[in-house]
Formats: C-alpha cells, sequence, structure tokens
C-alpha cells in the first residue's frame, strides 16, 4: 500500500481509499464523540523559538543553521516556553554535540498540511546566504484528518524535500505520528486512526528517502507513555503534547539529525544484535512506520538502511539569544504576541468561570 501511494503521487495518480464506504457509517458516531474531546481545551499560542542556541560554544566556526517547517507538533503548540518546543529542544541538543552555536529558524505552522510546505520551504530559502545547513520536517496529522489523499501530501512532501536539498540542505523528516494514541478516540475510529496514520508515514518515508533525505518514525512512539501518564503527556487540547511528550519525540529525532552532520558517534554500519538490516526501502518503510523511532536512511537504489540509534537524555531546555543584529527589545517585542496570548487565555478562562458563577447565582 504504502509504495502504491508514493508511486500515485510520483505519477501524478489519484487518491488510494483507505475505508470501505460501508464502514463509513459505523464511524459516524465515533467520530462526533472524538470531536467533542479532542480540543476541547485551548492550546497555547506556540512561544517564539527562534535564535541562537549553545552561544557558549561561540568560536572561530560558524554557526550551525537549523530550519523546522511542518505543522503545530513541529511549531510547538501545547507548551507555554520557548525552550520546551521541539525546534529550541533539538537546536540546544546539535548545540551539545556539535559544540558549536545553532542558529534556529522555525517557519512550522499550526493546522498546516503537506501543501502548506512549498510556502514555509520558500521562505526558509528566501536569503540564499542563509540556507540551513539540516531542516527537520514534521507534517501528516493534518492530512490524516482533513481527509486529503495521501498521494497528494506525500507528492508535496517529496517537493519540499526536493527543493530543500537541491538548496544544499541536509533533510529529516518526522513521519506522519499515529493518531491512534489520542486518548478520547475510541475503538474502532482508533484502529482505523492508526491504520490511516501508518500508511501515510510509510508513504512519506518512500518519497522523502528517494529524495535524498532521511526518516525518522514518530508513530506510537508516545503511545506506551500516553496510556501511562495521559495527564502529562498531553497538553490542555488533549490533543496535543506537553513539554515532556515533545522532549521524547526530540530524543528521537536528535541521533539522526546528528548523524546527517556527521557529529554522531555511530557509524551507519548495521547492528543486527538492534535488528537493523538493509532492504527495499517500501519494506523498510513499512517495517519502520510499524515500530517508532526507526529511522531509514537511502543506500543503493532501491535498498535503504533500517537503523535504531541510541538516543540520549537531552541537555537542560534552554530559552533562545537573539540572532546577531537582532536587539534585545526587538527579540521581546517578537515574544510579546505569544505571551500576550497566553495571558488572554488565561483571563478569558478566568472570566468565563465569573461569568458561569453569576448566572448559577441567579438561578438560584
Amino acid at each position: 500500500m504504502a509504495r502504491r501511494i508514493a508511486a500515485g503521487a510520483a505519477y501524478g495518480g489519484g487518491s488510494i481509499g483507505l475505508l470501505g464506504a460501508a464502514a463509513v457509517g459505523v464511524l459516524l458516531a465515533e467520530v462526533q464523540l472524538a470531536k467533542r474531546h479532542v480540543g476541547g481545551g485551548i492550546a497555547p499560542v506556540p512561544p517564539s523559538a527562534d535564535g541562537r542556541y549553545g552561544a557558549a560554544f561561540a568560536g572561530p566556526a560558524e554557526p550551525l543553521r537549523l530550519g523546522l517547517l511542518g505543522d503545530s507538533t513541529a511549531a510547538g503548540q501545547g507548551v507555554r516556553r520557548a525552550g520546551q518546543t521541539p525546534g529550541a529542544l533539538l537546536a540546544s541538543g546539535l548545540a551539545a554535540v556539535s559544540e558549536r552555536p545553532v542558529d534556529l529558524r522555525n517557519v512550522a505552522q499550526p493546522g498546516a498540511r503537506s501543501d502548506d510546505l512549498e510556502r514555509q520551504v520558500s521562505s526558509l530559502l528566501a536569503d540564499p546566504c542563509a540556507v540551513p545547513d539540516v531542516c527537520v520536517i514534521m507534517i501528516g496529522a493534518n492530512d490524516v484528518t482533513h481527509r486529503i489523499p495521501a498521494t497528494q501530501s506525500v507528492r508535496c512532501l517529496a517537493t519540499a524535500v526536493r527543493r530543500l536539498r537541491t538548496a544544499g540542505a541536509e533533510v529529516v523528516v518526522g513521519t506522519c505520528p499515529d493518531l491512534g494514541t489520542i486518548e478520547p478516540v475510541y475503538q474502532p475510529l482508533r484502529w482505523l486512526a492508526r491504520r490511516v496514520s501508518r500508511q501515510l508515514a510509510a508513504a512519506q518515508t518512500i518519497g522523502a528517502v528517494e529524495q535524498g533525505g532521511r526518516t525518522v518514525s514518530l508513530g506510537d512512539l508516545l503511545g506506551p507513555e500516553f496510556e501511562a501518564n495521559p495527564r502529562e503527556l498531553f497538553g490542555p487540547d488533549n490533543y496535543h503534547p506537553s513539554a515532556e511528550g515533545y522532549a521524547t519525540a526530540a530524543m528521537a529525532v536528535l541521533p539522526t539529525l546528528c548523524a546527517v552532520l556527521g557529529l554522531w558517534p555511530e557509524t551507519d554500519r548495521l547492528d543486527g544484535d538492534r535488528c537493523e538490516d538493509m532492504l527495499p526501502v517500501a519494506k523498510a518503510a513499512s517495517q519502520a512506520a510499524k515500530e517508532a523511532g526507526t529511522e531509514v536512511t537511502g543506500a543503493r537504489a532501491p535498498w535503504a538502511l533500517l537503523k535504531h540509534r541510541r538516543r540520549r537524555r537531552l541537555p537542560t531546555a534552554t530559552e533562545p539569544h537573539p540572532h546577531p543584529g537582532t536587539s534585545g527589545d526587538t527579540a521581546l517585542r517578537k515574544a510579546a504576541p505569544a505571551e500576550a496570548a497566553a495571558e488572554s487565555y488565561g483571563e478569558s478562562r478566568k472570566e468565563k468561570e465569573r461569568r458561569r458563577s453569576s448566572r448559577d447565582l441567579r438561578a438560584n
């Protein structure tokens, strides 16, 4: 199925039905029930995490440039501090491993689908003198929830990876997460969400690897943790990860991010004890979609390396320093909208509680 989706994306084919019409009626009630709970809270506006990380490593070497693209997961929606966002966590970790400063630019947009990657890539490559050394793309969840044809999603992702690679940037794609791990989603909708998510993730892997990128399957990476601690790893809207959830995802992506830049101590040699293998890319993609945290790297076509890199703890989260040439006042002004929105969110909740109390008193 993943190869068929990817092939359809490459040759402009139509969408592939992922669900028989007979099953639609059975799921309608589940969809309506999930809508009442998923997103029922209000996630804070993602804080701006752009800036320089690892300033203490400043030296003769130029800072590494890291770009982040994608949807609300890449933007860090659900947390209030810049240092808790995936971009900040990855930039801090990359700076610690490379012992060089890292300049982060995040163009991810909450609610974005794969067709928004064209705009994001154009924004990131607008300055030819500041092309990122490496980019991380996290996309796919909104494509599933908005029923975007998988072939269209993969085509948009493959085009984005190709443009970034042509510009000279390395690319790591965090594939579609497993939407079956969302707590308020029950069977049989949970089964369907998991199936569609995995099929898209596998097809994304094929599309990205064929364009010279690497992928890391996010899949049900947070599934066991979410089942044990759903209140800790879900954000206030019951959909986006919390700070702990983002840290778990960043720990899975960081080894591949460092490896693609030649910074990770592990090599690309296969470790049989860790079930690493060289497989046809379609089979490697399917296997990776089933096991979160798995890296797929292109080898000699049509083969790919299936890797399970060792994770290491992230350094303590830090807040970004302004980019050189950006004054502290300017950085504060950029952060002000997110802080104001967070304050407004808190005030609006208090106001709603006051109005509700007033109505209850009048009713009595």
